[in-house]
């Protein structure tokens, strides 16, 4: 009897392909692992590397090679988790780490080694190379820095370490458009504690204590997506406003288009027009009398309601020479405009030029195939680009493999 159980507990712990292919449809192998049946250019294809997650978002490539990924599991309080994938051949081992996790999200390396991991209210950390991490607050919990705002429609914290070592915290809005404002202002998005802002949190050393924060960036309702340059420069993915039909009139009252999400070049005090203004710094239907042109306007107009949740520049040497440095962008919309994954060419400073190029797309909806869904975009140790899938539960690995 033992025997047999511990001949289940491997089995369970080292996920086999088979396995994976019997849940998401799949065609050929890609370096090891079951191809996935979507368009990518000549010479990329996506592997699946693991399907038993219910709701991935955040991923961490680690310098060994390992894979972070978060479970956030449901929108439900304190029902995420975290977990370690080993590769071993073909083959990928998996272990958890924390659990009950309130909607957890996010997460970045920081200049101290440390993993810090984005939670509803708070940001914690912890040492990737112990044999037992534990957990510690850095903002909200028992850290002494007062908690984030945790309510509304936009909770979830997304991270980045800029190239000072300090820390850039998401504060989504608690609301679509300032739904309830009643004015020419909206106190949401107004003062010290406004939500729609990206936050700069200060150490006093790396690893160390935070010392205080500020607002770093204003006007911008949700960014899920944060990447940061070799230049230095800072660059968000903002998730636009729904449901603007309502308020204008639109052919056969069509949305699908309207308005365009966003990449933004974020700086220190700088404002980019949430709720008050959407593309290119055009009056929201509810403030007509407001000023966009003080407001900065994007760098680039995506399609309307992409939704870009995660992006990265691809620093790595696994792709092609005409691939690397470019901006890779997740679309996880599931309007026609969602579910694909494109790149940019970008300038020295990091800004995004021309159009976005497909990298991986027909991902559904049909019959035989599954509407991917990918969040978290991120550039392993192996030059291999890693995506989160949250709605089938996948995790997937994008390489060149030549022709």
């Amino acid at each position: 009897m033992r025997a047999t159980r511990v001949a289940v507990l491997l089995a369970a712990a080292f996920l086999s392909p088979a396995v994976w292919a019997d849940k998401y449809p799949t065609n050929g192998e890609c370096d090891g692992f079951p191809k996935i049946d979507v368009a990518t250019p000549k010479g990329f294809c996506v592997g699946l590397i693991a399907d038993d997650f219910k709701f991935p978002r955040g991923l961490l490539p680690l310098p060994g090679g390992d894979l972070l990924v978060v479970d956030m599991r449901s929108w439900d309080p304190n029902k995420g988790s975290l977990w370690r994938m080993q590769r071993n051949g073909k083959q990928w081992s998996k272990s958890q780490l924390f659990s009950k996790l309130d909607r957890p999200n996010g997460l970045a390396l920081g200049p101290d080694g440390m993993v810090y991991l984005g939670v509803v209210g708070g940001v914690m950390r912890f040492d990737p190379k112990a044999a037992q991490p534990a957990l510690q607050a850095v903002i909200g919990g028992d850290s002494g820095i007062e908690p984030l705002q945790g309510t509304g429609r936009h909770p979830l914290v997304s991270l980045l370490f800029d190239a000072e070592g300090q820390l850039l915290v998401n504060v989504g809005s608690a609301s679509d458009n300032c739904d309830k404002a009643n004015g020419p202002s909206c106190a949401e998005a107004e003062g010290e504690q406004a939500r729609g802002v990206v936050r700069r949190y200060r150490f006093d050393k790396p690893g160390g204590k935070v010392t205080g924060w500020s607002i770093y960036a204003r006007g911008l309702r949700n960014s899920m997506a944060l990447a940061l340059h070799s230049s230095g420069s800072i660059w968000q993915g903002e998730n636009s406003r729904d449901a603007i039909n309502k308020k204008i009139n639109l052919p056969d009252n069509n949305d699908n288009d309207l308005p365009h999400d966003e990449i933004n070049r974020l700086t220190a005090g700088s404002s980019h027009g949430w709720p008050y203004c959407y593309d290119m710094n055009v009056n929201a239907p509810e403030f007509p009398k407001y000023d966009c042109r003080k407001q900065q306007a994007p760098v680039v107009l995506l399609p309307g309601h992409a939704a870009p949740l995660g992006m990265t520049f691809y620093t790595a040497k696994q792709f092609p020479a005409p691939w690397q440095g470019r901006l890779l962008v997740g679309f996880h919309g599931y309007r026609d405009n969602g579910h694909r994954v494109v790149a940019y060419d970008v300038a020295a400073d990091g800004t995004p030029q021309g159009k976005p190029i497909p990298l991986i797309e027909g991902w559904g909806p049909k019959d035989t195939q599954p509407m991917g869904a990918p969040v978290d975009v991120r550039v392993g140790a192996d030059g291999a680009v890693y995506i989160s899938e949250d709605r089938n539960g996948t995790v997937l690995r994008l390489v060149y493999r030549g022709g």
